[in-house]
């Protein structure tokens, strides 16, 4: 009966050898950390558009983008103005698309990246907001 007792003693301290090392193999390599990219370019996204419907027209309307949103001509009048100061607002380390019904600000959007965005709506119409890592 002393023999029929010592393979499952072995065999016990192998589960626990196992577990311990199993247990130490996840502390030192870790568990990847869940993907926070998209989250913080949609909070990007959303603050520059906020600043944007909320900034004073440069020269009619209620807001600039209900101003850049009134007419094509006034979109094409503001597009330099626009584009400079999304590039002012938004981090060194983005790049961004600003849609509208008139026409687009900003870099081609490549395939392949995580974007965030943003959408804000004037009386004049709407426009969506695209931001990516360089």
């Amino acid at each position: 009966m002393d023999r029929g007792q010592l393979p499952l003693s072995l065999l016990e301290v192998a589960v626990g050898v196992v577990l311990v090392l199993s247990l130490v193999g996840t502390v030192a390599l870790g568990v990847p950390g869940p993907d926070t990219r998209e989250p913080q370019l949609d909070a990007y996204a959303s603050d520059a558009v906020t600043l944007l419907a909320n900034e004073s027209p440069e020269h009619t309307g209620v807001t600039r983008l209900a101003e850049v949103l009134d007419s094509s001509a006034r979109f094409d009048r503001e597009r330099e103005t626009l584009d400079r100061r999304l590039d002012r607002i938004l981090p060194d380390n983005l790049l961004y698309r600003l849609e509208t019904d008139h026409g687009v600000v900003g870099y081609p959007l490549p395939a392949g990246v995580t974007t965030g965005s943003a959408r804000a709506t004037t009386g004049a119409g709407s426009v969506t907001l695209r931001v990516w890592y360089v």
